[in-house]
């Protein structure tokens, strides 16, 4: 079974957080989110393992509760 790779492991970082603010350039908060959904979806098929999306989803988290409905 895969697991999440937690050290350093992206070469030309900096390009691609680049293009990750730059992709939010002109989007309203709605478009944002959708754009970031289609990209976590296409990432997510292409790492093909739900167990470390899961895992991955689980770290982003970081423990953080949901906030109550006001």
């Amino acid at each position: 079974m895969s697991q999440l790779i937690r050290e350093p492991n992206l070469d030309h970082v900096d390009d691609v957080y680049q293009q990750l603010l730059q992709m939010h350039e002109g989007l309203d908060e709605a478009q944002s989110l959708k754009v970031c959904a289609r990209l976590i979806l296409a990432l997510s098929n292409h790492i093909g393992s739900s167990a470390v999306v899961i895992e991955a989803i689980t770290m982003a988290r970081g423990g953080a509760a949901p906030q109550a409905a006001a």
